[in-house]
């Protein structure tokens, strides 16, 4: 983390496991933040470039997550900002044009007319009602959301992702709890969970991913209170918790699954995983130092 990460991942990394305070965290969160309420400045790493983007919105909204600081007039500003960018039913697009003409991860498509996206929508979603948010913007966003899961028949690993980060904090705990249920079948009938760590060529890596890029149970569940903890069974977390803890490299950092398309993106997205990874990891109950 001292080494390669950004600022922003360091202050992080030392409000969860080193006693660091949000107001750090929030000082160095404020480089990226635009005047129209958005965010950029390639705060997700795989988008460069100075313009605003849901992406980048909806990575400030998981950091002030973090930190319990998502709500107040700063969030306040990101709605509106959402509210500016979403499509007609409500729902954000991965990525705007304007982000045209910047570096952008291959992986990442750019389109005149992008369409909504559960990706894009469904974190943020089940982020705000986690939070307690109410903006008017949720409303619409929040029925997309159930038409997108509710309609989910082959998902990518990501996508079904998405869906768990809604799922997880919608309102409607009884439809939620059905969704995930349906949702969690479809993850073990389509192999989407590579339920053996010691045999990952059994199945395919998700397409976007590196070779090896596999889905694990803890990749859907990630934290003991998910709904997506149900899918899999008490030896099939403890063997993916198992292989996510041995993931870990000599530099104590883990590596990133996304395809390494440039030195610099790919260092800064090995800082937001080796967080998510410790965080996972002791969530559960492992040691994490």
């Amino acid at each position: 983390m001292w080494l390669t990460a950004r600022v922003l991942e360091q202050r992080l990394f030392a409000f969860h496991f080193l006693h660091g305070t949000h107001e750090a965290v929030e000082a160095a969160l404020d480089a990226y933040r635009n005047d129209d309420g958005g965010y950029g400045h390639a705060l997700e790493p795989g988008l460069r470039g100075p313009v605003s983007q849901p992406l980048h919105a909806a990575h400030a909204l998981r950091v002030l997550d973090a930190v319990g600081r998502c709500g107040g007039q700063r969030v306040e500003r990101v709605c509106h900002y959402l509210t500016r960018v979403s499509t007609a039913d409500g729902a954000l697009p991965a990525v705007l044009p304007g982000q045209r003409g910047y570096p952008t991860a291959p992986f990442i498509p750019v389109v005149d007319d992008p369409p909504g996206e559960l990706l894009a929508t469904g974190p943020v979603v089940g982020l705000l009602h986690r939070n307690g948010v109410w903006h008017a913007w949720l409303f619409r966003a929040t029925d997309f959301c159930w038409r997108a899961v509710e309609s989910l028949r082959e998902p990518h690993p990501c996508e079904v992702r998405a869906a768990v980060a809604f799922l997880d904090s919608a309102p409607d705990r009884p439809r939620a709890q059905a969704a995930a249920g349906r949702l969690g079948r479809l993850v073990r009938e389509q192999r989407l969970a590579a339920l053996d760590p010691d045999d990952l060529g059994a199945i395919a890596a998700a397409p976007g991913h590196a070779p090896g890029g596999h889905h694990l149970p803890h990749d859907f569940a990630r934290s003991p209170g998910s709904l997506a903890r149900a899918w899999f069974t008490d030896d099939e977390m403890s063997r993916s918790l198992d292989r996510l803890a041995a993931g870990q490299r000599e530099d104590g950092g883990w590596p990133s699954r996304d395809h390494r398309w440039a030195p610099v993106p790919a260092l800064e997205t090995r800082a937001v995983v080796t967080i998510e990874a410790l965080r996972t990891l002791r969530a559960y109950g492992r040691f994490v130092g």
